[in-house]
């Protein structure tokens, strides 16, 4: 499988969970990946990623996908520099890197002039192999 990549500008503000959410779900169904569990992971990862975003970045909200053999990779870029930290899991909010850290392969934080990109691998789609034909190439 050769790597496809997207990117979305997401709006700031109370609705840009649900509109990452919708947006890269769209993609992926879009590039042939239907199992709902995977999907339903991903979901949660780009929520976690984007109300991060909201909650604690400035400036503008950008999620970049790219789907290769290894997997999926998320990565939500936004204006602050301040580094995402876990939180107390005893208080009542403030979980979701451990989501992050529990449904992903690895994630961690690049430094960008103005700002960070946070990132989130996940494995591979159980459907991806749908994919290939049965000699190993690309259908």
């Amino acid at each position: 499988m050769s790597e496809l990549a997207t990117q979305v500008d997401v709006p700031r503000g109370p609705q840009a969970p649900a509109a990452a959410r919708g947006a890269v779900i769209d993609a992926l169904r879009g590039w042939g990946l239907h199992e709902q569990a995977w999907l339903g992971n991903v979901s949660v990862v780009v929520s976690e990623l984007v109300t991060n975003a909201v909650l604690h970045g400035g400036g503008p909200i950008t999620l970049i996908l790219r789907l290769d053999e290894r997997g999926l990779t998320l990565t939500v870029a936004d204006g602050s520099p301040a580094l995402p930290h876990r939180r107390d899991p005893d208080l009542t909010g403030g979980r979701g890197l451990m989501l992050i850290e529990a449904l992903s392969s690895r994630w961690g934080v690049l430094h960008d002039p103005g700002g960070k990109r946070v990132w989130a691998e996940l494995p591979p789609c159980p459907s991806d192999q749908q994919l290939t034909t049965s000699n190993g190439r690309a259908a």
